[in-house]
């Protein structure tokens, strides 16, 4: 890969326009590829959610989701109503929504896609440089007085 810059430009280089720029270029690919599949990101979001967790109920998703790229509870929620409305998740008299048959194979194929955007992304980086780079944001998160999703 050629870079922009030399090693010596780089290093003087802003991490917000950086970090901006590949967030932006992140997130456009993982929206574009899921909307193949008729899927907004919160909409991933829930389904994998109810997946991994056997359901959930709205307030734990709200709790847990709303954070996830400022997407912000009256967003989580719209998109847990979406999600009901087709047919995708159902809502027990308990609150708790759990994955239709059709949520599950949309589900299916949404985590082979991103298995598929994870390669993808990854090219070319080894774990260590992909941990480094971890690091190296956390740390620039914690240095600015920042909070992640995480915290």
């Amino acid at each position: 890969m050629q870079y922009s810059h030399s090693d010596e430009e780089l290093i003087k280089q802003p991490i917000g326009y950086w970090s901006w720029a590949a967030h932006k270029a992140v997130v456009t690919r993982t929206r574009t590829a899921l909307a193949g599949l008729g899927l907004t990101q919160p909409q991933w979001w829930i389904l994998a959610q109810t997946a991994r967790a056997g359901g959930r109920t709205r307030d734990e998703l709200l709790d847990l989701l709303s954070g996830y790229l400022d997407a912000g509870r009256e967003g989580i929620a719209a998109e847990i109503d979406a999600c009901v409305a087709r047919a995708l998740l159902d809502e027990d008299a308990e609150g708790r929504l759990t994955q239709t048959d059709e949520g599950r194979a949309l589900y299916e194929k949404a985590a082979a896609l991103q298995d598929e955007l994870w390669a993808e992304r990854h090219a070319g980086i080894s774990d260590e440089e992909y941990l480094t780079t971890m690091k190296v944001l956390q740390r620039f998160i914690h240095n600015t007085g920042g909070r992640a999703w995480h915290h």
